[in-house]
């Protein structure tokens, strides 16, 4: 049977690894610290030079402008007028029916029914095809048109909003015909020709 006991009989032995343990974590910390200030100069100095590039693009983009400017100053007004209708010739050529109307479809549910469609303006910006419509459908049910709303402005195609709607009934069915107003822009990417220059050579250059 134990009478007496000393817990200090057999004292902690190992003085050294507490102050081990410190200088372990003092160097993880100033290894970390050091890091920081090392990503921190990356960041800046990656940030210097991406301003000078913004810097330099946007002179570029002022003298392309400038340009363009002088270039449209020196046609004459008939030479002008003809830039705008080759533009809008090949806006309308680069517009590809086919391509709406297979997205149209997709997207569209089977009770509801496309009654017309008409292009009020097709624009290119940069390559990319931009077409106003107005289509108009019929369905017996709005929540079918609700769903393909929903369904073309989740697409990433079209950008769609009802104009009106028109009730409809003849002696065996009655529907609802609903006007919308559509942005699409197609995924495909064009490039539009140089048609200053065609403008010019159609009359010989600018004077």
């Amino acid at each position: 049977m134990i009478t007496k006991l000393n817990l200090s009989t057999h004292p902690f032995r190992n003085r050294n690894l507490p102050y081990l343990l410190t200088v372990l974590m003092l160097g993880i910390g100033v290894a970390g610290a050091a890091y920081c200030f090392r990503t921190l100069g990356l960041n800046a100095s990656a940030d210097d030079s991406y301003r000078v590039q913004i810097s330099q693009m946007e002179g570029d983009i002022k003298n392309l402008k400038d340009e363009g400017l002088k270039v449209k100053q020196q046609l004459s007004p008939e030479q002008q007028s003809l830039v705008v209708a080759a533009h809008k010739l090949v806006d309308n050529k680069n517009f590809v029916w086919s391509r709406l109307f297979s997205d149209l479809e997709n997207v569209m549910p089977g009770s509801v029914s496309a009654s017309r469609i008409a292009v009020k303006d097709v624009s290119s910006d940069g390559g990319q095809v931009r077409a106003d419509l107005d289509f108009a459908v019929i369905s017996r049910d709005y929540p079918p048109v609700r769903e393909m709303i929903d369904s073309m402005n989740n697409s990433g195609l079209f950008q769609a909003e009802i104009k009106s709607q028109d009730l409809q009934k003849t002696e065996t069915i009655t529907y609802t015909e609903y006007t919308l107003h559509v942005i699409y822009t197609p995924t495909y990417r064009t490039t539009d020709a140089p048609l200053i220059d065609v403008a010019q050579n159609n009359d010989g250059g600018a004077q």
